[in-house]
């Protein structure tokens, strides 16, 4: 009786029905294959066994190309100058210090510098996305004579580089107001960048505008048919629908804004003389060493030498950005897939 109710044989992972192993149900199906089916076997093969070689590769060099100038500045920011000279220092400096980020703070009167370009730098970039919100809403659900003349108008903005309208906005800024009436000289004056930034027409104005009417596009036209059917007109609608579902945008362009108006120095030194951003001293770094650390304009460095402060200059400058990044990442990320950048 116990013989009779044996338990069934436990396959192995490498048998399939009627005993047969993996590897021999394999050769049989290959046997049974036209040549052409085995060629592509093979060439697919290939392509699983290289393709993750070749993309580790790619990723890798890609990643050695964007860290290198960062792995590299921060090298040079903390050692002595005398580094420079030495052959054998390529980049773990054989003298460490802070006494260059120390100098190079002093030189560039960093502190207050960073005031003045963050108080430029977050008005602008505020001002300029209200305005490029309301502009990209407006092309994007309303329909006007002339939209598409002036969305024309729009491109042109993105594609004109800002040195072709630098000499008229200077003009316009010097001596603005009303022929006849009144004339003000806003060189130098914080209002030549608010400016064009509340009227939409700020760096990159373009691009965010366009961003900002593909996002809204994007969004179903039902939620203005509830607010309108609740009373709302459209810029009540605007504030308090479409606004709040178009937050990633409004980040994504934010952050842009932040960035470009960070490292512009055309436009900035085009218009100040007295003023001093974080590019402006970054630009004039060399002369400022000379003055603040020497005492001496004409004093004579080797360009070897000058880079640990210039490389400094530059770490300490990107700083406050790359912190921003940091925190704000995953919703940049997401800003920028939803305003159809991407994709």
């Amino acid at each position: 009786m116990a013989d009779e109710m044996k338990a069934p044989a436990v396959k192995t992972a490498d048998e399939i029905g009627g005993g047969m192993s993996r590897r021999e149900a394999k050769r049989i199906r290959r046997k049974n294959m036209s040549p052409e089916e085995r060629g592509y076997l093979r060439r697919k093969a290939a392509k699983d066994m290289i393709w993750p070689v070749f993309r580790a590769v790619i990723l890798f060099g890609l990643g050695f190309v964007i860290m290198y100038p960062l792995i590299y500045m921060i090298s040079c920011s903390f050692r002595e100058r005398g580094d420079m000279s030495d052959p054998t220092v390529m980049w773990i400096p054989r003298h460490y210090t802070f006494r260059v980020i120390k100098d190079t703070i002093d030189a560039m009167d960093y502190w207050k510098t960073l005031g003045n370009t963050l108080l430029l730098n977050v008005g602008c970039s505020l001002f300029q996305v209200i305005s490029c919100a309301i502009t990209g809403y407006g092309f994007a659900r309303f329909s006007f004579r002339g939209k598409k003349l002036l969305f024309a108008v729009v491109i042109m903005m993105i594609l004109v580089p800002t040195q072709v309208i630098s000499l008229p906005l200077y003009a316009q800024f010097r001596y603005f107001g009303i022929r006849g009436l009144f004339s003000l000289n806003l060189i130098d004056s914080r209002l030549t960048m608010y400016l064009p930034a509340m009227t939409a027409n700020g760096i990159r104005a373009g691009l965010m505008i366009l961003i900002f009417r593909q996002f809204f596009r994007g969004l179903p036209r039902e939620l203005e048919d509830a607010a309108y059917i609740d009373g709302c007109g459209p810029f009540r609608t605007f504030v308090r629908v479409m606004a709040p579902n178009a937050a990633p945008a409004f980040l994504t362009v934010f952050l842009f804004s932040v960035v470009w108006y960070w490292n512009d120095y055309y436009v900035s030194s085009t218009f100040f003389t007295n003023t001093r951003t974080i590019a402006i001293m970054l630009t004039n770094l060399d002369s400022e060493l000379k003055l603040r650390l020497f005492n001496d304009p004409k004093v004579q460095i080797s360009p070897r030498e000058q880079i640990v402060w210039k490389e400094a200059g530059c770490l300490i400058s990107i700083a406050p950005v790359l912190l921003m990044y940091v925190f704000l990442q995953k919703y940049f990320t997401e800003g920028i897939e939803r305003s159809g950048l991407v994709g």
